[in-house]
């Protein structure tokens, strides 16, 4: 059998269906309760820094990039990063984070935050968000709070509520 390339695009319109199928079966109907999807409920996300992964034609995985305000200071909030569950452990959604955090910062963006798990997450520059500092609208475990910065100091114009921009 021949190896397949993993393809990295930037979402489309005509990925919607695919990813919300993809959504649903690996996050299921709980996704609509979790703080990070009444942000994005706001606004969308932004198609150029979103991505999405292929083997083949076969779409596999995709992350969404969705602007939103912090107390004033323009940001993204990356998520939902999803990889269909046999192609997982394969460096899927760290390339898909990988590209769309190139993308912010050559589109001129100074700061990402996500809810996630610090261990994967902290590879691709993510930290823990201090607390208190920033807050999503709902219940949200503020050690799974984390940023990364695409210029030096970025997160120091962040504080409050996040909002869809």
């Amino acid at each position: 059998m021949p190896d397949l390339t993993l393809l990295l695009d930037p979402e489309t319109p005509d990925d919607a269906a695919a990813i919300e199928r993809l959504n649903a079966r690996v996050f299921g109907p709980g996704r609509f309760a979790r703080s990070a999807y009444r942000v994005r409920e706001s606004a969308d996300p932004d198609l150029s820094l979103s991505f999405v992964a292929r083997v083949g034609t076969l779409l596999v995985g995709a992350n969404a990039m969705t602007p939103i305000d912090i107390g004033g200071a323009p940001a993204l909030l990356l998520g939902p990063l999803i990889v269909e569950p046999v192609f997982r452990s394969q460096g899927i959604g760290e390339a898909l984070v990988t590209r769309s955090l190139e993308a912010a910062k050559a589109a001129g963006w100074k700061l990402v935050i996500l809810v996630g798990d610090e261990p994967y997450y902290a590879r691709m520059g993510f930290k823990p968000i201090p607390p208190g500092r920033i807050a999503l609208p709902g219940p949200v475990d503020p050690a799974r709070m984390l940023y990364c910065e695409l210029e030096p100091g970025a997160l120091e114009a962040a504080k409050g509520e996040a909002r869809g921009a």
